[in-house]
């Protein structure tokens, strides 16, 4: 049976999953800064090998985050046009069913990127001078 949520409801849990999107995008940065500094420090292979992991590894949690930041983002504003309106909520827009693609989406990238964190710190603490 298909839950029902009001468009407001639905508007702040995507407000709050950018939120998060762009939270993520400053830990790659810093990450990618760690990633420099090791970088110009040492040229070992095995260091040199796991930069590069890391490098493509960041760069590809940036492509996911900016797709899904991109759909959530014009699902809030859509969500926000019909809440201003104050229309009823449509069974289409509200209903929990047709976010569940994306959500599963998010889901599956929060989880991605917690084990990433966890890996690029045991990396990272590796090579600490």
């Amino acid at each position: 049976m298909p839950v029902t949520h009001s468009i407001m409801h639905l508007h702040l849990r995507y407000r709050l999953w950018i939120a998060e999107l762009n939270s993520d995008i400053s830990v790659l940065r810093i990450f990618n800064d760690y990633l420099l500094e090791l970088e110009s420090k040492k040229k070992l292979p095995e260091l040199v090998k796991g930069i590069d992991h890391f490098k493509k590894q960041f760069s590809g949690m940036r492509k996911v985050i900016d797709e899904l930041s991109h759909e959530m983002h014009l699902i809030k504003m859509k969500l926000a046009a019909a809440a201003r309106e104050n229309k009823p909520p449509a069974k289409k827009s509200s209903s929990g069913d047709n976010h569940q693609d994306l959500k599963k989406r998010y889901a599956a990238f929060r989880k991605t990127f917690t084990k990433a964190k966890k890996e690029f710190g045991l990396f990272e603490g590796q090579w600490l001078d």
